[in-house]
């Protein structure tokens, strides 16, 4: 696949790379797996390239992201279970990208945005002072770059 999006973590695949015991290389997923998940959760259509380019080169594990250890179908699952049990919904198309605060918090895309869609944070706790639903203000390539930058210069990316 040609990353056009996401090179800087292409070009940086590993948290740690001096380090011997730990690397932190990220890990990704096939073009099958990738096309399963587009049926399960768009419909069979093609999922936003950034999107595409990250599952392809860190599905599986990166180390800007916390997919709680499960898989990108076990995550989704989870984050679409968390939603039901705080009465909270999506209704348009997403994939959730990051969770922290497992069942409570995740950060997702609208998968019916262009090729580089805007990330956006779900808090499911109902508190007066958070909205449930919140954009943050930066497109999944500007999202992962400015935490690989983080990395590299020595910051924990969470």
């Amino acid at each position: 696949m040609e990353i056009e999006f996401l090179e800087q973590l292409k070009n940086y695949p590993s948290a740690y790379p001096n380090d011997e015991d730990y690397k932190g290389t990220i890990a990704g997923i096939n073009l099958q797996e990738i096309e399963s998940l587009e049926q399960l959760y768009n419909n069979g259509n093609t999922f936003p390239k950034a999107l595409r380019e990250l599952l392809f080169l860190a599905g599986s594990y990166c180390y800007v992201l916390d997919y709680l250890g499960d898989t990108q179908e076990e995550l989704q699952t989870d984050v679409r279970e968390w939603l039901s049990n705080f009465d909270r919904s999506i209704t348009r198309p997403f994939f959730a990208i990051d969770a922290h605060n497992p069942g409570e918090q995740f950060l997702y895309v609208y998968l019916d945005e262009d090729d580089d869609p805007a990330v956006y944070q779900a808090y499911l706790p109902t508190r007066n002072d958070i909205l449930p639903f919140t954009i943050l203000q930066s497109t999944l390539s500007e999202f992962i770059n400015v935490h690989v930058d983080m990395v590299k210069k020595g910051y924990n990316p969470f």
